[in-house]
Formats: C-alpha cells, structure tokens, sequence
C-alpha cells in the first residue's frame, strides 16, 4: 500500500492524515516534558512545605513520584506509536492503518485522562502550598 493509500484510508477512517496524527504525537511529547518540568516544581514546593506537616507532604511526594513514573511509560508508548508510524509510512509488511489509527486513538484517552488527573494533583499542591 502505497503513502498516499495509507493517507486516504486514515482520512476516512479518523478525519486527517497520518501528517496531523504525528503532529499530535509530537504535541503529547512536548505535554509530558512540561509535565516533568511542573513536577520538578512541586518537588522543590513540597521540599520547602515539609516540616510543617511531614505525613501530607510525604503523601504528595509519593503521588509526585507516581507520575513521573506514568509520564516516563507515556512518553514510551508515544514513541513506540511514532515507530509504528514510520514503519507504515515505508509500508512494511505486517503494519496496518487500522492499528495504527486504534492505538493513537487510546493513547488521545490517556492523554485526556491523565490530564485530568494531572490537574487534579495540581490543585491538590496549590492548596496545600497556601496553608
């Protein structure tokens, strides 16, 4: 199947090209680092907070912590569908749109999801930074 076969059934299936797919996991890339930049933030926020209520503090480290272990996996995953890509767009044996299209239409959810999450946690630090 040629590039342009492989662009014509993405656009029927999912509304956009394998063009606007990469771009969007190339966006998700840029999310997680700033993600990791903000937990660096906390960390240092929650460093400075820790005498005051040590059993918080430790609790929010932990959840900290757990997130950066989720963005490390997300940003695999995200890599590993940009190879899947690659290996498409040369047309290997094997590789088809529909997975591809499936796999980047899951990781949109965890993308969505987490950012919720992520959030969430956010409004959790500020709090108890102000108190």
């Amino acid at each position: 199947m040629s590039s342009t076969e492989v662009n014509e059934m993405t656009n029927s299936i999912f509304g956009g090209g394998l063009d606007i797919l990469h771009q969007e996991s190339k966006e998700w890339l840029n999310i997680i680092a700033f993600w990791n930049d903000e937990s660096r933030f906390f960390a240092d926020l929650l460093d400075k907070k820790e005498r005051k209520d040590s059993e918080k503090t430790q609790m929010l480290l932990y959840l900290d912590k757990v997130h950066n272990a989720l963005f490390h996996y997300l940003a695999e995953d995200i890599m590993a569908h940009e190879k899947h890509l690659s290996r498409l767009v040369k047309g290997e044996k094997g590789i088809t749109t529909g997975e591809y299209v499936e796999k980047h239409t899951d990781l949109r959810e965890q993308i969505h999801l987490f950012t919720m999450d992520f959030k969430e946690f956010k409004k959790m630090i500020f709090t108890y930074a102000k108190e």
